[in-house]
């Protein structure tokens, strides 16, 4: 009698089972199943979904597609069976991030991508089974949506000082010896130990670069007892009205929401000298200037995954949460819209309307909870108006045409995105 090959969704599913089941734990056996052709091929399907530029080999997925995936991803196997694999270094490439900053990405070489992938697929259900609630970035079934919505829930209920985080370069800071403690406490297989060196090895002597498939979970890993830390701090603090203390934390973006009654200053004053300290022993730094604690109702506000959050009153003159995207979002959304105008200026409005439209779109449907219906009638109106002027100067004609093109013709017959609809949550 002959077993039956499991799939990796099974594989997956078991690992987190038992994962669940006893937190002590140490796994091993695992690196066979990284090598596995079905692993590898199912990494190479979700970076090819991603389309991401080529590494520092200049190795595109058109010609992998061209060559034959097949062999392409039986020679990593290979490499990988016998232990010869080697990472090349990384494509350091910086993006802007604003005022004059710029953020470097480390884009590793589809090969690479490959390998990272499928030693996530293996891994991240072990350590998915151990994160927190409050953890929300990256994660499966988890978007930066469900976080925003706990912090306004939070502070709605109540918990209306803040402690907003801000961690200085958390990605280029990790410690590499930190992290293989952290991961070899759940996995004891040293091939698959090896490998991870390997590939932190290729990206520097510290930190994790931005942009590599593994990066996310390992950056979750690092900050877990963070997480830990204040879910007991929300156990402790507990009584019969309920929890007076919450958080929420995407990637490196964390906010700690405490209530705002003054008897609970103390635990603010706790939580933020227990953040330090654990900052503190993994070597992360944490940007005095921009961490700060807020007063929601001293008509103060602060960010998180993109919202601006304060108390404001509802029409019925009820203090409710306001959730709105922040100003920078919407001035990076915009540039981007005018780059794309001014690079297609001389091109039919179909082309620039074919281009801009899933950029609205994406923008739109990210920031489509809370309180955004004022900033989505100015972008609405901005795009209409940028439209207008493209017709017309095609025409060689100054305005907006606002007699000769009709909403009708620019929504239904040019077809500019126009589902603006906010979702109340």
């Amino acid at each position: 009698m002959t077993n039956t090959p499991i799939s990796l969704h099974d594989l997956r599913e078991r690992i987190y089972i038992k994962a669940k089941a006893d937190k002590t734990w140490r796994f091993w056996g695992l690196y066979v199943h990284v090598c596995k052709l079905d692993t590898l091929l199912e990494a190479y399907l979700m970076a090819s979904k991603n389309n991401g530029a080529p590494g520092i080999d200049g190795v595109t997925f058109e010609a992998i597609e061209e060559s034959g995936v097949q062999g392409y991803l039986e020679q990593i196997r290979n490499e990988l069976v016998s232990e010869t694999y080697q990472p090349a270094p990384n494509r350091k490439k910086e993006i802007p991030k604003g005022g004059g900053k710029f953020r470097t990405l480390g884009i590793p070489c589809i090969r690479d991508r490959v390998v990272q992938g499928a030693l996530k697929l293996i891994l991240e259900p072990i350590f998915e089974a151990d994160f927190q609630e409050g953890s929300f970035g990256y994660r499966p079934e988890r978007k930066a949506q469900d976080a925003a919505k706990r912090v306004g829930g939070s502070a709605y209920c109540g918990k209306t000082t803040v402690i907003d985080v801000d961690l200085e370069a958390y990605f280029d800071n990790i410690r590499h010896d930190i992290l293989l403690q952290k991961v070899a406490a759940r996995v004891n297989d040293p091939q698959v130990m090896h490998l991870l060196k390997l590939i932190l090895k290729a990206g520097g002597k510290r930190g994790v670069p931005q942009g590599s498939p593994l990066s996310p979970l390992l950056a979750n890993l690092y900050l877990n007892e963070v997480d830990k830390m204040l879910e007991k701090a929300k156990t402790v603090t507990r009584d019969g009205r309920g929890m007076h203390i919450e958080y929420a934390r995407f990637a490196d973006d964390l906010v700690v929401l405490v209530d705002g009654h003054p008897k609970w200053q103390w635990l603010v004053e706790m939580a933020h000298k227990r953040l330090l300290e654990e900052f503190g022993k993994l070597g992360v730094r944490v940007n005095e200037q921009k961490s700060r604690i807020v007063d929601l109702w001293k008509k103060e506000s602060f960010g998180f995954v993109g919202f601006d959050f304060r108390l404001g009153r509802s029409r019925k003159g009820k203090w409710i949460v306001i959730r709105t995207p922040k100003l920078k979002s919407r001035s990076k959304l915009l540039q981007k819209l005018k780059d794309i105008f001014r690079r297609y200026k001389s091109q039919p409005i179909g082309t620039v309307i074919f281009l801009i439209n899933p950029i609205l779109r994406g923008w739109v449907n990210y920031f489509r909870v809370g309180n955004s219906a004022k900033c989505f009638s100015y972008i609405r109106r901005w795009a209409e108006l940028k439209v207008r002027r493209h017709l017309q100067r095609a025409r060689q004609k100054a305005g907006f045409g606002w007699e000769r093109w009709s909403r009708e013709f620019i929504y239904k017959y040019l077809k500019l995105y126009n589902d603006f609809r906010i979702r109340y949550c």
